[in-house]
């Protein structure tokens, strides 16, 4: 992916940003210098951006579990976050994890904070450097602004070294180049975190909807669907075994979208609105809860072949929510038998569900509150 030429900055040294990572840091390092640049400061403080930095990666490690490297120390300070303050949702308002990190006055979280600023506000701008080698870099903090201070042409200079008051200060040409040409840069820095991030979550589908805060899903159709079945025949939810109602129907996906980051209706299966909260991100027990699925999967099945009306919702879901032909023909074709049926779904759940296991998507199970 091309960024824009400019005739006054080598923008050929901003292409190398992200050539050699071995670490998640550059990207959000330099995607916080872009979002605070485009709102209009050029002078930033390292403990701004690293709380940008911890914000912008809060929803890839606890809504959609993702590996953000090894032993990767923001992925460390995220968990540690969501571990003292278990109030703070997976998919909170960022503007609320912003306000906690600024007023936060844990000293385990700000020396973490800290420690995020040693390498990557220093190392991101190496290609802009190609003279300094080796040992060179390995000087003190101090030392190394002083040198950095004195190079040509940067994107950035150093206040001096004072823990995370210490600020960059933005060039006015590469401020901007940013301005002028955000959007392309933050498509040209989506497309290198992509990159990163799939090949640490090789098994993960979905990887580009997992860069930011979930979206609302529109499940419409399907809901409509099911409630036509529910006029026709009773339906039980699989995990409280209740009899579901027109008004208090949601649409559960089985694998947590967090994971599959898909509204594929093999997956989709109707609940009620509390049990639905309640299920979250987990995984229902298998052993206690697909069979239940595959039953209730084979009874609107079964309802689709039978009525006319059944078959017309269905096929407006299928346009929107089956996305294969392959499983269209292997769940949905007429003159399935109970077992086949379960026995094909099965084959396609399986393997995603056991690959979200796999990422850290914990077990669930029903409590019915007293």
């Amino acid at each position: 992916m091309q960024l824009p030429y400019s005739e006054e900055l080598n923008i050929e040294y901003l292409g190398r940003l992200f050539d050699n990572t071995s670490e998640c840091y550059k990207f959000f390092w330099f995607k916080a210098i872009v979002a605070k640049v485009t709102e209009g400061k050029q002078e930033i403080s390292y403990e701004e951006l690293v709380d940008e930095m911890i914000a912008d990666a809060w929803y890839m490690v606890t809504e959609y579990h993702l590996n953000l490297g090894p032993k990767d120390t923001l992925e460390a300070v995220v968990n540690l976050i969501k571990q003292k303050y278990s109030e703070l949702k997976s998919c909170e308002k960022k503007t609320a994890i912003l306000d906690l990190l600024k007023n936060t006055q844990d000293r385990e979280i700000n020396s973490k904070k800290r420690t995020l600023t040693y390498n990557v506000p220093y190392r991101l701008q190496s290609p802009f450097m190609p003279s300094m080698k080796g040992k060179e870099w390995n000087v003190s903090e101090s030392n190394l602004i002083a040198k950095i201070n004195q190079e040509q042409r940067l994107m950035y200079y150093f206040t001096a070294l004072n823990g995370l008051s210490t600020s960059i200060i933005v060039n006015d040409d590469w401020a901007s180049y940013i301005n002028k040409n955000q959007e392309i840069i933050r498509g040209w820095l989506e497309y290198n975190m992509i990159l990163y991030i799939q090949k640490r979550n090789p098994s993960v589908p979905g990887i580009a909807d997992k860069l930011y805060p979930p979206q609302e899903r529109k499940l419409e159709k399907v809901k409509k669907y099911w409630k036509l079945i529910i006029e026709l025949q009773p339906v039980r939810e699989i995990y409280g075994n209740e009899i579901l109602t027109k008004k208090d129907i949601s649409i559960d996906h089985f694998v947590p979208w967090s994971y599959v980051a898909h509204d594929e209706m093999w997956n989709l299966n109707p609940t009620t609105k509390s049990i639905n909260s309640s299920k979250s991100n987990n995984l229902p027990d298998w052993e206690i809860y697909f069979e239940r699925l595959a039953k209730q999967e084979y009874q609107s099945y079964q309802l689709m072949w039978k009525y006319d009306q059944v078959h017309k919702e269905f096929e407006k879901c299928a346009k929107e929510h089956i996305n294969s032909d392959d499983i269209k023909y292997r769940v949905y074709r007429k003159g399935l038998e109970y077992n086949e049926f379960a026995g094909q779904l099965a084959s396609i759940i399986l393997p995603v569900y056991q690959s979200a296991q796999n990422c850290g998507f914990g077990s669930w199970q029903y409590q019915k509150e007293e």
